[in-house]
């Protein structure tokens, strides 16, 4: 049977009354733990397993992201949501990108295309990973850009990077 989670308390790592509620619920064994992706976060229904193989349904709004910490009422107790780290490509540029410009501009219009969330921040682009690398790596090479960096990069979910998300009906 799935342990239902859909009463949000709140995040341990912000309330030192939630964090001895879950102490002791993890004490008397009625504390369930599961590891979300980045991916997972933003989701209004996830299907989990705790970290026992208990099958866990998660409900909530879409309109805000989980994070590490978060807790929520189950039927039989409580939750406690832990966030995987998050694998993102990261491209960078190791010469001038003058020359290459329409290049550059058709690669963003190709990430955008495919539905490839990204992050712009002091010169390098993140790209959130929810597509198989390789297939993300080989469309970008295809542009052969010049001085264009393929890196990766594993972040801690206390190092979240917020995507852009670009939506329409197709």
């Amino acid at each position: 049977m799935t342990e239902l989670a859909q009463t949000y308390l709140g995040n341990v790592n912000e309330t030192a009354i939630l964090a001895e509620r879950i102490d002791k619920a993890r004490t008397a064994g009625c504390c369930l733990e599961v590891e979300l992706s980045q991916t997972d976060c933003g989701k209004a229904r996830i299907h989990a397993h705790s970290s026992c193989g208990t099958a866990v349904g998660i409900i909530k709004s879409r309109d805000w992201l989980l994070r590490e910490g978060d807790v929520f009422e189950t039927q039989q107790g409580l939750l406690l949501i832990h966030l995987q780290h998050q694998k993102v490509m990261v491209l960078s540029f190791n010469e001038s990108v003058g020359v290459s410009a329409i290049e550059l501009i058709h690669l963003g219009h190709v990430l955008g295309n495919h539905h490839w969330a990204i992050l712009v921040r002091e010169r390098k682009i993140y790209i959130q990973l929810t597509a198989d690398m390789e297939v993300v790596e080989s469309t970008i090479r295809e542009f052969h850009i010049p001085g264009l960096q393929i890196d990766y990069e594993s972040r801690s979910p206390n190092e979240h990077l917020t995507f852009s998300h670009h939506h329409h009906p197709h």
